[in-house]
């Protein structure tokens, strides 16, 4: 990222956190993004001996898989505008690997509500994990709900007919839980413990009949579907989850209520939107760096492209487009940072709008390249294919606006 940094604000700390995030992805996570998505089997992906294996280790040494937990609980949470910085670095670098690392942590940044010490302790445990031997993963959506998760209060959400299918059935002082999570769980074939979103009544639809529980993935009755193969992110491992008869203490399941079950979940998507905003503001910023650099390279009619005025134009509007995502999202990230409760709407903006951003950065970036920007052999390609993936994940876009619209 070439460009002048606006946040004048920056301290000599927050600068050299950065220049090392920046230098350590661009060398380690972006090669590797690359080599991973070439894998025409997923399952590859995530196979003994895979380069994803040494990335996660490293990335876990540095302690980047504990961003979102409190520093008083072990973590390495920095201020906002730390992690906004951070978050872009890495979703300029590799956006599939980034959502994996942020994706990991969830399970064990909730873990603390739990009355159980020993589901409380599982935060220690990951934070002073340095070889990726514990992976978090956010079990929510299933085979017939996914973006309708965060249509809370709506009248869709408490109807029975939307209550979710993973059911758990309080039997003494444990659940029984039956059903399963789809395979857009990311980290879920590979995740040791997870976020579980379940049905506690299903006469109370989905707003009202739900809770959450942070669980271990090794219950008797739990197995895993295939890695998903899919367009973009291939990196990102994704897979089904299911339940048969699990059993879990009830002590895992740290919210029950509703007023509970709704803080949490406004918390959730809150923290994700937002995070996926500023990965992407990085994927837009590297789809820029490329169309910019080729345009100085590529040569037609005796002279780089980039002197030609059609394709000034158009590098001129991805700059503003991607200066324009940076500034929102960043403001977002600093003013949720702070704020209890946070305020939806604008980290659902900045997700919309910063996923978007990346979108038409990356297509006007292929247009530059011209046919070259179909090649496999240019990274402007996969740039592309993450970026389209983003207007989907943690809530397809049109749905993610039409709830946080209510809070207008």
């Amino acid at each position: 990222m070439g460009f002048e940094e606006l946040s004048l604000e920056l301290t000599d700390e927050q600068k050299s956190l950065c220049d090392a995030v920046k230098k350590f992805c661009a060398e380690v996570w972006r090669p590797a993004a690359i080599e991973l998505d070439k894998l025409s089997d997923p399952q590859d992906v995530i196979a003994p001996g895979s380069i994803l294996w040494d990335v996660l280790g490293k990335s876990y040494r540095l302690g980047y898989h504990t961003m979102t937990i409190p520093k008083e609980l072990g973590g390495m949470r920095p201020d906002g505008l730390t992690s906004a910085l951070m978050l872009e670095h890495m979703g300029w670098a590799a956006a599939d690997l980034a959502v994996s690392i942020t994706a990991s942590c969830v399970p064990f940044l909730y873990a603390p509500l739990s009355p159980d010490p020993e589901v409380q302790d599982l935060t220690r445990q990951f934070c002073e994990d340095r070889e990726a031997k514990m992976i978090g993963c956010f079990a929510i959506t299933e085979p017939e709900h996914g973006s309708d998760w965060w249509l809370l209060e709506m009248k869709y959400s408490i109807d029975q007919k939307s209550a979710p299918s993973l059911r758990a059935v309080l039997d003494g002082e444990e659940y029984v839980i039956n059903g399963q999570k789809s395979s857009w769980i990311s980290n879920g074939t590979i995740a040791t413990h997870a976020l579980l979103f379940i049905c506690l009544d299903p006469s109370a639809g989905m707003y009202g009949g739900c809770g959450i529980a942070v669980i271990p993935l090794n219950y008797p009755g739990i197995s895993r579907g295939k890695p998903l193969d899919k367009l973009g992110q291939r990196a990102l491992n994704q897979g089904e989850i299911f339940f048969d008869n699990v059993r879990i203490p009830q002590a895992n399941v740290i919210c029950q209520d509703l007023a509970s079950y709704y803080a949490l979940t406004i918390a959730n998507v809150s923290v994700a939107n937002a995070t996926i905003g500023s990965i992407f503001t990085g994927t837009a910023q590297a789809a820029l760096d490329e169309a910019l650099q080729y345009a100085r390279d590529r040569l037609q009619g005796g002279k780089p492209i980039f002197n030609h005025q059609n394709v000034q134009l158009k590098l001129f509007d991805m700059f503003t487009s991607v200066e324009a995502a940076r500034s929102l999202s960043r403001r977002v990230m600093v003013y949720n940072s702070i704020t209890v409760p946070p305020a939806s709407q604008y980290s659902a903006a900045s997700k919309v709008f910063s996923t978007e951003t990346a979108f038409r950065v990356a297509s006007q970036a292929i247009q530059i390249f011209g046919g070259y920007g179909l090649s496999r052999d240019f990274h402007i390609e996969k740039i592309f294919r993450d970026a389209r993936a983003a207007m989907i994940e943690d809530g397809v876009n049109e749905t993610i606006a039409l709830s946080a619209a209510r809070n207008l």
